[in-house]
């Protein structure tokens, strides 16, 4: 569980370009459930002359039902179709058992800009819950729709949508020569808009978004000479910095809550242990001096704690220290391994990768029962991510032979799989809201 670093013959491309159609991810759900809150998504009203390539309706039934959370009616069931509040009859609408009304309009005013309305209502108590307006270009059409998606779910469930956010991602994929390329990716929630940062043929491990959703730590090489290091980039300008000029490896970047600081693992003089990088000083301070293998850290929400994984008791398992330092506290007693954990956004739960003799799988362990649940069936899942609203859970895993991202939301009910047209996927982070 505890990942090790070759180099070979490098070759780079930094920089921001579109995604060839292979690295683009679609997505299947392959576990739903048949309970949810019945919405009624009404198609958009266009006017005007352009109709834009984004629909918007269907982009919000499709968050909606990737949730778990809703089941969205078929419009041929819709009795009328409103496009403003004058024009609602509720009465039709209980008629098929809806609870939930979605309508809007997309207004074309000129010069590739577009008015977006949209209202939300509770259809038995007849009442406004959501209405936004919007004036936007074509291009983000897309990025409205998501953030629709987000003010029902939080209207309607009381937490905070994640629609509107980014995963990124690691492609592998040989080329004519039979070389493996590395890509780094970035795209919407939904694997849209998918969009390369950078390609290598060495391998790109562990990205961690910044709390800003502008940075993207990532661990990759320098050169065939040169050990792990960890990079970090502007996602839209493209413009990259290594973080450290220390000799060792460096691995397993982790950033702060505040984004001011990382943590990550070091090797110095044969020793592998976790430290604190002040990105503003350029100041490094050592946190753990063990020596067993320390790596993996994760920031508690409150950035007073923080996990990592450790060797020290024999196998690789999940200890906790003070980001002042101090000693480490062991949390996981159960299973065989427990590695790269990460809190939850409210800091009560952490998701892991653990090995209970069945291979790996991912769990979420209660911090405050110290119970762990299993929430896959493994045998090769990895690099567990959870969405800024804790409600999904994004990791890595094998189908076949093909290498894919597989989403499960915290209760282990919905289940999804998110692949490649063709090559591996790996290596999933899921970014904050969108600032």
């Amino acid at each position: 569980m505890i990942k090790v670093f070759i180099a070979g013959v490098l070759t780079l491309l930094v920089g921001l370009f579109s995604a060839p159609t292979w690295a683009v991810l679609t997505i299947e759900i392959t576990q739903g459930q048949d309970t949810g809150i019945p919405i009624a998504v009404v198609p958009f009203r266009f006017q005007g002359q352009q109709r834009p390539n984004e629909d918007i309706r269907n982009i919000v039934s499709a968050d909606l039902y990737r949730s778990g959370r809703f089941l969205s009616l078929p419009p041929g069931d819709f009795l009328n179709r409103p496009s403003g509040p004058d024009q609602i009859r509720f009465k039709d609408w209980r008629l098929i058992k809806a609870e939930a009304l979605v309508i809007g309009r997309v207004s074309q005013l000129g010069n590739d800009r577009y008015e977006v309305n949209f209202y939300l209502y509770n259809v038995f108590k007849e009442k406004l819950l959501a209405g936004y307006r919007w004036t936007v270009g074509s291009s983000q059409l897309r990025q409205v729709a998501h953030q629709v998606s987000d003010y029902i779910y939080e209207a309607l469930t009381g937490t905070p949508g994640a629609f509107d956010t980014r995963i990124a991602y690691v492609t592998v994929e040989k080329d004519s020569s039979n070389t493996r390329q590395y890509q780094l990716m970035v795209a919407d929630s939904d694997g849209h808009n998918a969009q390369q940062i950078l390609r290598t043929n060495f391998p790109i491990l562990s990205p961690a978004w910044a709390p800003d959703g502008k940075r993207l730590a990532y661990v990759s090489f320098a050169s065939r000479t040169s050990g792990a290091m960890i990079w970090v980039q502007n996602v839209e300008t493209g413009e990259r910095r290594k973080l450290l000029q220390e000799k060792g490896t460096a691995s397993a970047p982790a950033w702060s809550p505040d984004g001011r600081r990382l943590a990550l693992r070091l090797s110095r003089d044969g020793n592998h242990d976790i430290y604190i990088f002040d990105v503003a000083a350029s100041r490094l301070t050592r946190l753990t001096k063990h020596p067993g293998i320390d790596t993996e850290p994760a920031w508690s929400p409150n950035g007073r704690h923080l996990v990592f994984t450790s060797d020290r008791s024999g196998r690789p398992h999940i200890f906790r220290i003070s980001a002042a330092g101090g000693p480490a506290q062991r949390l996981t007693k159960e299973g065989r391994e427990n590695a790269g954990a990460s809190y939850d956004p409210n800091g009560k739960h952490l998701v892991m990768v653990t090995n209970q003799g069945n291979g790996d799988q991912i769990g979420v362990f209660y911090t405050g029962n110290n119970e762990l649940k299993l929430l896959t069936d493994g045998p090769l899942d990895d690099s567990p991510t959870y969405s800024p609203n804790g409600a999904m859970i994004m990791y890595a895993t094998q189908r076949g032979n093909q290498g894919v991202l597989a989403a499960v939301s915290a209760d282990g009910r919905i289940k999804q799989i998110l692949r490649l047209h063709q090559g591996e996927v790996r290596e999933p982070a899921w970014s904050s809201r969108k600032q």
